[in-house]
């Protein structure tokens, strides 16, 4: 038993003895003047003692007190020695000790600077983050020290830009050089609010400084231009898939009947509001599987649109072919009741249609730069249904029977095809693709009774540019009327972005009537 104590005995005298915190240092925190408490907290954070954010922490959650020349930690009915952490007597009347907006400003930065040690990748990977926004130049050499200790590729690389922004008030310029040289590498606005001063002459004297400052503003305007587009240019790509989806029953409709359908854009808002529908039923009935709800409201609004779309045509449309203006006002009419209806349905006011939360979040490709799940998932619904639509036009006898009747109506139903049933259906089926089209705009535009006037025009336009009853016309007049529309709105403003898209169809149909791919076909052709 001796020789067991005796071993134990040595074995902790070779352990490192862990030092108490300096009790003067920690004293200071009590200090009347902030400056003083402001000192003695950066002091405190420099050690990445444990004890340290033992201790700030009570001091933010004001459980740090002064009794005598002793500061204490109180806990309840329990007291602690505030540099060393052994228990103590409980004081009889201690101190509090005060703390403004200043001070705690202050320690939640070096709350988060000491995180940096945590022993969890994610709590230290948080406030590295955090500490981009909140960097101070007494913090360069703790940051140097996290520095050194960090394995973690990610976390390295934020605590490398933090300690260059930190190391810009070192007075050695060739220090502040390489911070500004390291910081130029990133495409960040708050990077570069950060140098904007040194470019100043009142601010930075040494010239190279200065210099390398401007230079390295100008590559992060570089970056954040190229990022601001690539942003526009994708939601261009999510704005033309919608107008796709609309587009695509348009160019069907209209190719095989010649009919304008005015009232199309409410057959995106019936979509829409079945995916509301939908919404509403999984909310009330199958809370667990809400997340489902959108895959199951697309069958749903395909239907639904098909089935107010088969009751326009057999109702009122049927009756008005080969009579253009007569078919627009009526179709018109059509909308408007629609629109009400919708209104004493589901009421004025705008509906609220949340996204799954597998549409949530997005990828950041730069720090300016995100692409949403809703998006991205819209553009690639978009083109599912573009092949579906495709295969069905294509592959199938029906989409034989619409390809016949929209070359040549009069020849096809000499050779036996039922042009009025294929009337019938192919309006069913564009009214259904709007209906897929108002589901997809659920998820990132207002569902309400007006919803689909703004995308009649811009469907339309896309068919007239594509040509008349041409899938591949249509895919690319959607895509590029998305992405131009985007593009010059960043520029130009939403107004002048649209004036200049009109102006340059108009010119485009002057010079090519027939839209990017002609319709072929014997009758065409004379």
């Amino acid at each position: 038993m001796t020789k067991l104590l005796t071993i134990l005995l040595l074995y902790a005298c070779t352990l490192p003895a862990h030092a108490a915190l300096d009790a003067a240092q920690v004293r200071q925190l009590a200090a009347d003047d902030s400056t003083e408490k402001v000192a003695a907290i950066r002091q405190l954070t420099q050690t990445a003692d444990p004890d340290a954010v033992r201790v700030l922490k009570a001091m933010a959650a004001d459980s740090l007190f002064l009794a005598g020349d002793q500061a204490v930690i109180i806990d309840g009915d329990q007291a602690f020695d505030a540099a060393s952490g052994v228990a103590v007597k409980m004081p009889g009347a201690p101190e509090s000790i005060t703390v403004n907006n200043r001070i705690r400003g202050e320690l939640a930065g070096a709350l988060a600077a000491l995180k940096l040690f945590d022993a969890e990748r994610e709590v230290r990977l948080a406030s590295a983050r955090e500490l981009q926004s909140k960097v101070s130049p007494e913090m360069a050499p703790l940051l140097a020290k996290a520095l050194e200790k960090e394995s973690d590729p990610e976390i390295t690389a934020l605590l490398t830009l933090a300690h260059a922004q930190a190391s810009l008030g070192h007075a050695d310029p060739a220090v502040r050089l390489a911070a500004v040289k390291a910081l130029a590498e990133t495409t960040s606005p708050a990077i570069k609010s950060v140098l904007l001063p040194l470019t100043d002459k009142a601010r930075e004297a040494d010239d190279k400084v200065r210099y390398e400052a401007i230079a390295a503003i100008k590559a992060i305007d570089g970056r954040l231009a190229l990022a601001e587009n690539l942003g526009r240019v994708f939601s261009g790509l999510s704005l033309g898939s919608i107008l796709l989806l609309g587009a695509l029953g348009l160019a069907i409709t209209y190719g095989v009947m010649g009919i304008i359908n005015m009232a199309h854009g409410e057959l995106l808002m019936v979509g829409a509001y079945s995916a509301y529908a939908m919404q509403s039923v999984f909310r009330a009935w199958l809370p667990d599987y809400i997340d489902w709800y959108l895959p199951a409201a697309i069958p749903v609004a395909f239907f639904a649109a098909a089935l107010v779309g088969v009751v326009m045509e057999r109702t009122v449309i049927r009756w008005l072919y080969g009579r253009t203006l007569e078919t627009l006002l009526a179709t018109w009419g059509l909308s408007l009741v629609l629109i009400q209806s919708a209104r004493m349905l589901f009421g004025a006011q705008n509906v609220e249609v949340a996204n799954p939360s597998w549409m949530s979040g997005g990828i950041e490709l730069m720090p300016n730069l995100i692409l949403p799940w809703n998006r991205i998932i819209i553009v690639g619904f978009a083109l599912f249904v573009l092949l579906l639509v495709w295969l069905l036009m294509n592959k199938t006898r029906l989409g034989m029977f619409v390809r016949a009747v929209t070359q040549n109506r009069a020849m096809a139903g000499c050779v036996g095809v039922p042009t009025a049933r294929i009337d019938t259906m192919a309006f069913a089926l564009g009214a259904g693709i709007a209906g897929l089209g108002g589901v997809a705009l659920s998820q990132i535009s207002n569902v309400g009774p007006d919803m689909g006037q703004g995308y009649i025009v811009d469907s339309f336009m896309v068919v007239v540019v594509g040509g008349v009853g041409q899938l591949a016309g249509a895919v690319w007049a959607a895509l590029g009327l998305g992405i131009f529309s985007k593009l010059l709105e960043g520029w130009a403003g939403a107004v002048i972005a649209k004036i200049s898209i009109l102006v340059a169809i108009i010119i485009f149909i002057q010079k090519r009537p027939q839209g990017i791919f002609a319709l072929k076909g014997r009758f065409v052709d004379n």
